[in-house]
């Protein structure tokens, strides 16, 4: 996510300098070159764009070499972490996955491991591999109780030594594990120490490699030196455009929706350090090509990040064909992106197609483009002759055969639309060892000719609602509330965040930190619903009786004392439960849980009640947190809704009979809210008492980190038809 879709640059700057960060925005305003006289003004933005009139490339290299030296000059540019071996990897860390640790192809809920080689299996299948991961974790789950960042590292599954042992099996396929920071993060529990040395310590425990910066363009004072002491090697990667006093200390960086000119510009951090790693990305649109297109001319990476947050936006066979051949490519030929000569916008023989040149010791490498949607075919590049070396396609894995003429060689290659292209010249000893085996797996490598970026939306599963015994009873078991067969128009409002609904939003609308509405038509019915949430001491009584134990018992009951309710709660709703511990109550009383449309028609009624008593929030009839914790079920009698239930506003979230999955996300529909509500950050999951239409996607991990001190449930049972 980025700070800069919610706030201003004022905003922005006001926030991140009141949390002491030193910041530098990206300056706004015009990309282009400019002319003579404007100084070095225009060199100032993270992509400078480069000019439209071949004419002016000669000169604009000129001054681009110039403003490098300049700012070197005036920063007192100082490279050792550059030149330090343990931090190289970075320079060849072209690959950078965005992982959800909640994924369902690296979690296995079903075998309760970590599948961290298939993951990376499949990572090389489908796009040719990862250099790094980041273990993303706690958002959009953070706020729903007063764990914290740290907290959800700790209760991953296997703990830190759990996640310690990914970071080894990372390892052991030479791929490099990046943790989280989210300095937004202060609303929650607090840590008897600071964020730095917690951090500090963590990267320690985990032997992890970098860090990413959530939000932030920079690392906080103090970071840098403190991670420094649990080891060499270790990188900082900012999610916003770092500036150009923190390159010496920050390896990688995000080029996060850095919007090119035609002609293809200068990433210029990377021009200004050519070791620095930069990782394009854009999350939400469907196309990578403009990303690709931009590493590929820089000598530099991208972020595959197709499970953003639960929402679906994956990549397209196209798209990951090109990824494909760009990074075998990249990782044969990496010092040569990371050294000096690199000379971009040289001539090329046809219009709309772009070349960049990167020279090392007996060797010449071509970076293309092209830039139209029609393929262009012919000759491309018109070079001196070099008779002692050989020609290549490195690309489609192909030896050329240039036409030789007065001297110079004309290199013939077809280019698709919007597609790229590698030529490479070379001797035999330069191009190094099994050069044709290199070639012959580009031959291998899947078609790029498809001109298709559309992806397929995953088909998303809603997981089964069995009914239960139906009970003849004109209103069901006591102490339930019964509820005839109706149909109704069902409104939800949904605050999306990034994490969407059931399907796949629009993928500009779908990220919007801002409420939407849906409706669809609901049939319920006749069922009866518990007229209050269990309770800690009724589910005491069915694990005395049910000797129910859960297969993963992490933070199971965690609020109970000597595996026995608190004193003075026990008519409170129990907590700490997961959705399989509710199910599994639910089945033993002869219940079932609600679905969200059975739940939503009990808490608003025929009439659509904003709130169970009416439409307009009123203070004595929930508990909105005043109290700090929860409270007695049956606490507030003046907010019951019309066919009597309590808390369906406050005191505890609620499980519903919701669960969805689409192969990597799991989720639940929960609904009611709770006294509990994060504060200070707008990025914390919903918090309070909630309308009867609210709902929230609630992303399932595993138990250790799905039962919450602010979730709790109630039941229903099927009655006979009327």
């Amino acid at each position: 996510m980025s700070l800069r879709d919610v706030y201003s640059r004022r905003e922005l700057l006001k926030i991140l300098t009141g949390l002491g960060l030193s910041v530098l925005l990206p300056a706004g305003g015009s990309h282009a070159s400019g002319g003579e006289g404007d100084g070095f003004r225009h060199f100032a933005s993270p992509l400078i764009h480069a000019p439209q009139d071949p004419k002016e490339w000669v000169a604009w290299r000129a001054r681009l070499n110039d403003w490098r030296e300049a700012t070197k000059r005036t920063l007192g540019y100082d490279d050792r972490r550059y030149r330090d071996s343990a931090s190289s990897w970075c320079a060849s860390s072209f690959c950078s996955c965005f992982l959800m640790l909640c994924d369902q192809t690296f979690w296995n809920a079903k075998t309760g491991r970590y599948d961290v080689e298939s993951f990376l299996t499949q990572g090389e299948e489908a796009f040719g591999g990862y250099d790094n991961l980041i273990l993303w974790h706690a958002y959009p789950r953070i706020g729903a109780d007063d764990r914290n960042q740290f907290d959800f590292y700790r209760d991953m599954p296997g703990g830190l030594e759990g996640l310690r042992h990914v970071v080894k099996r990372c390892h052991a396929r030479q791929v490099r594990a990046l943790i989280v920071y989210k300095p937004w993060d202060t609303g929650t529990r607090r840590e008897a120490l600071a964020d730095v040395e917690m951090l500090a310590s963590l990267v320690a425990s985990l032997e992890a490699d970098g860090l990413y910066l959530d939000t932030m363009q920079e690392a906080p004072d103090g970071l840098r030196s403190a991670i420094d002491e649990a080891g060499p090697g270790f990188a900082l990667e900012g999610e916003g455009a770092l500036p150009l006093e923190r390159v010496h200390d920050h390896h990688m960086s995000w080029a996060q929706n850095f919007e090119d000119s035609p002609v293809p510009g200068i990433l210029r951090n990377k021009w200004f350090e050519r070791r620095h790693m930069m990782h394009l990305i854009s999350r939400w649109t469907a196309d990578r090509t403009p990303q690709l297109h931009s590493a590929w001319m820089n000598g530099t990476g991208v972020v595959v990040w197709e499970n953003v947050f639960g929402s679906w936006r994956g990549w397209s066979d196209r798209d990951r064909s090109m990824l494909r051949r760009m990074l075998a490519v990249q990782r044969r030929f990496q010092p040569i992106f990371a050294q000096e000569r690199w000379t971009p916008l040289v001539p090329t023989e046809i219009q709309g197609a772009y070349a960049t040149r990167w020279d090392a010791d007996g060797v010449s490498l071509w970076t293309l483009v092209n830039r139209s949607d029609r393929p262009c075919s012919g000759t491309l590049l018109r070079i001196p002759w070099n008779g002692s070396r050989g020609y290549f396609d490195v690309i489609a894995g192909e030896r050329l055969v240039p036409v030789v003429r007065d001297g110079m060689a004309d290199i013939a290659l077809v280019l698709p639309p919007r597609g790229i292209g590698g030529i490479v010249e070379g001797s035999k000893h330069a191009l190094g060892e099994n050069f044709e085996g290199f070639l012959a797996q580009q031959r291998r490598s899947s078609d790029l000719s498809q001109e298709s970026s559309l992806v397929a939306p995953r088909r998303v599963t809603l997981a089964d609602v069995r009914s239960t015994s139906l009970y003849r009873s004109a209103n069901g078991p006591a102490g339930m509330a019964k509820i005839p067969r109706v149909t109704y128009a069902m409104k939800i409002r949904l605050r999306t965040r990034e994490c969407g609904f059931y399907e796949n939003l629009d993928p500009i609308a779908g990220h919007l930190n801002k409420p939407k509405d849906f409706e669809r038509a609901a049939t319920v019915g006749p069922l009866a619903i518990d007229l209050t949430l269990v309770t800690n001491r009724q589910f005491e009584e069915f694990i005395r009786l049910a000797g129910y134990e859960p297969r993963h018992p992490d933070n199971f009951l965690k609020h109970w004392v000597d595996g026995r309710p608190p004193l003075g709660k026990e008519e409170h709703p129990v907590v700490y439960v997961d959705l399989n511990d509710a199910r599994a109550y639910a089945k033993w009383s002869g219940k079932r849980l609600p679905t969200e449309e059975e739940w939503q028609y009990a808490a608003q009624g025929p009439e659509a009640l904003l709130y169970p008593w009416g439409n307009e929030m009123a203070p004595g009839r929930c508990n909105g947190g005043e109290t700090g914790t929860t409270t007695s079920v049956r606490a507030f009698p003046e907010g019951r809704s019309y066919c009597g239930c309590y808390d369906m506003c406050g005191n505890v979230w609620q499980w519903t009979e919701s669960e969805r999955a689409d192969g990597r996300t799991r989720f639940c529909m929960i609904r009611g809210g709770s006294y509990y509500r994060a504060q200070g950050s707008d990025w914390y999951m919903d918090g309070g008492a909630q309308p009867s239409n609210f709902a929230a996607k609630f992303l399932l991990m595993w138990p250790g980190l799905d039962r919450c001190a602010t979730i709790g449930f109630r039941c229903v049972v099927d009655l006979a038809g009327e």
